[in-house]
This record gives C-alpha cells, structure tokens and sequence, in this order.
C-alpha cells in the first residue's frame, strides 16, 4: 500500500473519531517524511549491485578465480563488474583498471614465458606467474574488502 492510501485511512480514522488531531498531524507528518516509492532505487544506485562497496570490491578482485568453473569466466566477470559499475563509483573505476593492468600483464608475460619452455626456463617462470596470480588476487581482495586500494606487484600500467 502506498503512503497515500494510508493518507486516506488515516483521514477516515480520523473523520471517525478513532484518531485526534494530533495523533493525525504526527502519523500523517511520519509518513511524509519517511521514505519513498524511489529510496530502494536510490540505494541501488548507491551500492553497486546490491552490496557494500567494499564487498562488491572483494569480489570484484576474486571472480578472477571465475576461470577455474567457466572457461574465460575469470576475464569477462571482472569486466562485466567493472563496466557495470565503474561510473557511479569511482572506488570500483580504481580497482578495476588495477585488475585489467595486472590480467594484461599476466598475459604478457605467459606470452613470454610459453617458448622459453623450451629452453627449460619457462617452466619455473609460468608457475610463478600461476603464483603470483593466485596470491595477488587473494591479497587484492583481502585488502579491497579492507578498504585500502592496493596495485598488484609486476603490474605494467596501461590504464591509469
């Protein structure tokens, strides 16, 4: 029911003599002030997705791990998150280009590390990319849902 239908059951308790003036007065004043049909729309658009900056920054930086249950997940989560919410928030706009320097990155250097496997040192270099991803992103997130914005290390930075 919309507060104006209440409005009108108030208005007819009152006209009744259930409700006096005042008790009129104060509850009709209540609703008026209270929240309306477009506050839920209003604090939607305040937190991206229906969650807490903060948590919705955690995740942002863990759906990398996406990849692991859908093929490509962990690329096109991130950028599905980031594109989503990257113009209300300027905090998701920060973690994201973080995110994309440190993916392209990675990418750059499996790119290098995939012939040098043979020659027998890129072995160890793409397993330490594996690593780094793995621990980057835990720490990324640990320290987003913390609040603090954190630059993964190794990362080149293409996006500002």
């Amino acid at each position: 029911m919309g507060r104006y239908e209440e409005l009108a059951k108030l208005d007819d308790l009152r006209r009744a003599g259930t409700l006096t003036e005042e008790e009129f007065l104060a509850e009709k004043a209540r609703l008026l002030s209270g929240p309306g049909p477009g506050s839920a729309v209003r604090a939607t658009l305040d937190q991206p997705w229906g969650m807490e900056t903060r948590s919705f920054l955690m995740l942002m930086h863990l759906s990398q791990f996406a990849s692991f249950v859908v093929p490509l997940g962990g690329v096109v989560m991130p950028i599905v998150m980031w594109a989503t919410c990257k113009d209300g928030r300027p905090e998701v706009d920060t973690h994201g280009r973080i995110l994309f320097n440190w993916m392209l990155s990675s990418l750059i250097y499996l790119l290098i590390s995939i012939p040098l496997c043979f020659v027998l040192i890129g072995i160890p270099l793409l397993l330490a990319i594996v690593i780094c991803s793995i621990v980057f992103t835990i720490i990324g997130a640990v320290r987003a849902n913390a609040g603090v914005t954190w630059r993964y290390p190794l990362s080149i930075r293409f996006f500002g």
